[in-house]
């Protein structure tokens, strides 16, 4: 079973993608996503890996992640349209369904920088994948 976050969940998150494909977003979409390809960073603190940039790559209808740890952002390979930063305790709640990213951003518990339509497109691509994803968080550990 794969642990939250861990390099084997990333790999199983993205195996569970292959071959889907998403609808497209709608009229209402930002210019920063408008074109299909675009970048959401999740900066996770306090993970038992250290404090991670959890990467979500949107393009032309597929999604991905990656991760790295956050010394290793520097490098400036992934650009993100929108970051957000987060502790692992509330990414964990998020990830369960025991909290709402409204809720958490509503209360101070998350910060974001950039563009927020850019953030509203990647939760409508995760949204649109969870069938995919859904058997995931079933064999998931926190």
């Amino acid at each position: 079973m794969p642990r939250f976050l861990s390099p084997s969940w990333v790999e199983e998150f993205n195996s569970a993608l292959v071959g889907v494909v998403l609808p497209g977003l709608g009229a209402d979409t930002g210019l920063a996503a408008a074109g299909g390809r675009f970048t959401v960073v999740q900066e996770v603190r306090d993970t038992p890996d250290g404090d991670l940039r959890v990467i979500l790559h949107v393009d032309d209808g597929t999604l991905r992640l990656s991760r790295s740890t956050l010394e290793d952002a520097g490098d400036g390979d992934d650009q993100a349209e929108v970051t957000i930063a987060l502790s692992y305790e509330d990414a964990v709640a998020m990830s369960k369904g025991k909290l709402a990213a409204a809720e958490a951003l509503n209360a101070g518990r998350i910060r974001v920088r950039g563009d927020l339509s850019v953030l509203v497109a990647g939760q409508q691509m995760l949204e649109a994948a969870r069938t995919s994803t859904g058997a995931l968080s079933s064999s998931t550990t926190y």
